[in-house]
């Protein structure tokens, strides 16, 4: 898996592209945790779930389907009780991109089984065939060692790098078009 700051960092990114009206310190909150919440598999192991199980590591908490079934939820339960618009659509959108996100990224790594991408339809875990991202270790205490100083370097080229760059396109495409609405 790539590591906590790695999937926050990229939810903070995904947000970076939404309008200056729907993002603020909840929206990203709230995109950051569901960023990092598809690890929460890891308690399997608690319950001697096999890390292959479906509701093992990198399995349905990391599907494309429960991505949207987070999306929806979060958005009824925080933005929109009532009717859905456009407004509520993107909420969705904005959630489950960020869910999905962190099954994208694990897919990068270079350890584990796979991710189950399509479960519950097909529970085959599948990784990208390019994997430049030094997988994390699970645990906070593993994470404090030398193998988590190797995945932090890893992932400030490998994630880092690119959603910064997204980032400044974002903020001056922004700056441009708020220029050349001034001008008009």
């Amino acid at each position: 898996m790539a590591s906590a700051f790695g999937h926050a960092y990229a939810a903070y990114a995904i947000g970076a592209g939404y309008p200056d009206k729907l993002r603020n310190l909840k929206f990203l909150s709230i995109g950051i945790i569901c960023s990092i919440l598809p690890d929460a598999d890891v308690v399997s192991f608690a319950f001697g779930i096999p890390y292959e199980s479906f509701w093992g590591h990198r399995g349905f908490t990391h599907s494309i389907v429960f991505a949207f079934l987070l999306g929806i939820f979060i958005t009824a339960t925080f933005y929109h009780s009532g009717s859905w618009n456009k407004t509520a659509l993107k909420h969705v959108l904005f959630f489950s991109l960020c869910t999905a996100s962190h099954g994208l990224l694990d897919a990068l790594t270079s350890g584990g089984l796979g991710v189950a991408f399509f479960s519950p339809f097909n529970n085959e875990r599948l990784f990208f065939p390019w994997r430049p991202i030094r997988v994390s270790p699970i645990g906070a205490r593993n994470f404090f060692s030398e193998w988590g100083i190797r995945v932090i370097k890893s992932e400030a080229i490998w994630i880092g790098i690119p959603f910064t760059l997204y980032i400044l396109f974002i903020k001056l495409s922004k700056n441009l078009r708020n220029e050349s609405q001034d001008r008009k």
